[in-house]
């Protein structure tokens, strides 16, 4: 599998690289925004590992321009640790954000569970499942990896695939927060609950007509989310 890394700090990306290839991943590298989205234009990658603060287009730019053609999971690095700079990352379309300095083997582990969610959706040759799941005019099909409202194609992140994955499979259950988390991202909660707050919020902007007052995706306050039962579209 191919990782980019894009970092304006070369010693920094030149290490990430060494740690990644003694796991078996190939590795390219950028040294600023504008650098790492033409490095995508040319190469097949899988997974960005992005830092932030970088000249000529810092990390946040260049993840919201590449989220609107490509959804292949993004890790933002930076040397701010404030949960509003999280946020702001997630917000943009990052799938996980890793504080500097860092272990890097915390970091490869990071790479190995996006890549895990990748593959099981089916983007790269990995694990399929089977089945259609319906909501009014929202579809699922988990064998073919793809989202559909009202005839309309949806793209998702991973994590936001398996999110709505999750609670469209049990129309009108409640699952909370810290129960999401651990079934999507695949471990204890600890705190995850802003960054589960922050793809929901991310889904309702791409399922809903107005997400202020969600159809689908609803909050049940003080216990979580669920997806609201509702009648498919009966067919002509």
């Amino acid at each position: 599998m191919n990782i980019l890394i894009c970092d304006d700090d070369r010693e920094i990306a030149a290490a990430i690289a060494v740690y990644l290839q003694n796991e078996g991943y190939s590795t390219y590298l950028a040294h600023d925004g504008r650098e790492a989205i033409s490095l995508l234009e040319e190469q097949e990658i899988h997974l960005i590992i992005m830092d932030v603060m970088m000249p000529r287009m810092d990390g946040h730019l260049a993840t919201r321009e590449i989220r609107q053609k490509r959804n292949i999971p993004i890790i933002m690095l930076s040397a701010k640790s404030e949960d509003t700079d999280k946020i702001m990352g997630l917000n943009l379309g990052a799938d996980d954000y890793v504080t500097k300095p860092f272990n890097p083997l915390e970091l490869i582990a990071r790479v190995k569970s996006q890549l895990r969610r990748y593959t099981s959706l089916g983007s790269i040759p990995g694990a399929k499942s089977e089945g259609v799941y319906t909501v009014g005019g929202l579809s699922l099909n988990d064998s073919q990896k793809t989202v559909n409202l009202d005839g309309e194609d949806i793209r998702l992140t991973p994590l936001e695939y398996k999110i709505l994955q999750l609670l469209i499979r049990h129309p009108g259950r409640v699952f909370s927060i810290d129960e999401i988390y651990e079934r999507v991202w695949g471990e204890d909660s600890l705190g995850g609950g802003s960054t589960v707050t922050v793809h929901i919020r991310r889904i309702r902007e791409k399922i809903e007509i107005n997400p202020k007052e969600p159809k689908y995706l609803k909050v049940v306050w003080g216990i979580g989310y669920k997806i609201e039962k509702l009648d498919s579209p009966a067919s002509c």
